[in-house]
């Protein structure tokens, strides 16, 4: 099996190989990563190769899962390298401005001889996996080597579940090479199981993502502060946000709007598509529904925006802004993509409405509705009444909003669980207090 399995990867390579030349060749896009992709590290990574702590988080959101992580563990083992790979270019930007990191490089191709390499100069006393970056070639050269393997904020996803269950056998084997997996809930360790992770190499610790938000009681920081100056909105204007917007849901929240502007002609309409590059294509689309529609880069500092619309056309900055809402709608569930993070918006007691397709999300989704925490609808053509109904009962939004900040701040805790279960496979210096985790299966 994994013979076969290095074989796809080739024939993978292989394939996607003229796609990338032409890529690199007419945009300049992937120059610069193929070495390091195919393990061949910059000898500044771990030059002393001295013992190191490898972390790799795919994307963005990964990255930023592990931000009250890192600083942890820099803090816990200062005698190891801190090292994290990403596999995205938009990911390792975000890493790369992780101070505590003490290097940061592509993750390579999993084949054999590639991530020999790679291990030699890295030199991991740990490697560390976020979310589910669980690699066969990679994961029994660490076995090999005698590296400590572990899967942090474990999950399966509803899509991928069923997939990894068709190979369950060579999966099986796979995970008898991981030392240890943190999953994100009761639910997550029950799939992994199932696949044939040992129950006893289970432990549950909680999403790490509810440690990395801000907690809103602390002083405003810069950006929150520069960018609040941009939306100086009066008291009791209603503020629509629509978070992560995708091509297709863009029409349908401009109509609902344009509806709720009838019966309240000073509201405001942010609209945030997922990627930004998009702004013009959306403002296109507001304009044409006759709603004064402005970018956010065009704002002026420390004026109330007079337009009916905002498109954000800028990177960061959404997380910030959903604490002016009234009301927050996540894109990318009125369309099948998956949905987005509720966490952003419940931190500010915000209350979320959603479409049918959170499957990225299905946990967090099911955890909000079953503590009425949340609004979900099951069409396009619910989003206009459930608004209007939320903005007709101030009351209804306090109790959503309330019930949404106080499941963030019940589950925040997984960073020490997930450094205790850290502990147990390298332990700290001194013999320091692990912290308490619970193994799967006890209360």
């Amino acid at each position: 099996m994994y013979f076969l399995y290095s074989l796809a990867i080739i024939g993978y390579a292989v394939a996607l190989a003229p796609r990338l030349l032409y890529q690199a060749a007419r945009h300049g896009k992937y120059v610069g990563t193929l070495s390091e992709r195919w393990g061949r590290l910059p000898a500044t990574l771990n030059p002393d190769r001295a013992p190191s702590i490898w972390v790799h988080a795919v994307s963005v959101g990964e990255v930023l899962a592990t931000r009250a992580l890192i600083p942890a563990l820099r803090e816990r083992y200062p005698e190891h390298r801190l090292l994290l790979s990403t596999t995205t270019q938009t990911g390792r930007s975000v890493a790369a401005s992780v101070e505590t990191l003490d290097g940061v490089f592509y993750f390579p191709v999993d084949l054999a001889p590639v991530v020999k390499r790679v291990l030699e100069q890295v030199r991991p006393a740990l490697f560390v996996m976020v979310d589910t970056e669980l690699w066969p070639n990679l994961l029994a050269q660490c076995a090999r080597r005698g590296v400590c393997t572990v899967l942090i904020n474990g999950r399966v996803s509803d899509r991928s579940y069923p997939r990894y269950r068709l190979v369950r056998p060579f999966f099986r084997r796979v995970l008898a090479n991981l030392s240890l997996c943190c999953a994100q809930s009761d639910e997550a360790g029950r799939r992994l199981i199932d696949l044939g992770l040992p129950e006893d190499r289970v432990m549950v610790t909680g999403n790490l993502k509810f440690d990395t938000l801000p907690v809103p009681a602390t002083g405003a920081s810069w950006m929150r502060r520069s960018v609040m100056r941009a939306f100086r909105i009066t008291v009791g204007r209603t503020v629509i946000v629509a978070a992560s917007t995708h091509p297709g849901e863009e029409s349908t929240v401009l109509d609902a709007f344009a509806g709720l502007r009838q019966r309240d002609k000073d509201a405001l309409l942010l609209l945030a598509p997922r990627h930004p590059e998009r702004s013009s294509e959306v403002v296109a689309l507001a304009r044409r529904r006759g709603l004064d529609t402005v970018t956010r880069s065009t704002l002026q500092v420390d004026r109330e925006p007079r337009a009916a619309v905002v498109v954000l056309d800028t990177i960061g900055e959404l997380a910030t802004l959903m604490q002016i809402a009234t009301i927050v709608f996540l894109g990318g569930s009125l369309v099948p993509t998956g949905g987005h993070n509720l966490l952003e918006p419940a931190v500010w007691g915000k209350p979320v409405v959603f479409g049918p397709h959170m499957q990225n999300f299905a946990e967090l989704a099911e955890l909000f509705l079953m503590h009425r925490a949340a609004r979900q609808i099951d069409s396009t053509d619910a989003l206009q009444p459930v608004l209007a109904e939320l903005l007709g009962d101030p009351v209804q939004r306090a109790a959503l909003g309330a019930a949404a900040r106080a499941l963030v701040d019940a589950n925040r805790g997984a960073t020490d669980r997930t450094l205790g279960a850290v502990a147990s496979l390298l332990p700290l210096a001194g013999g320091a207090d692990t912290g308490a985790v619970r193994p799967f299966g006890t209360q």
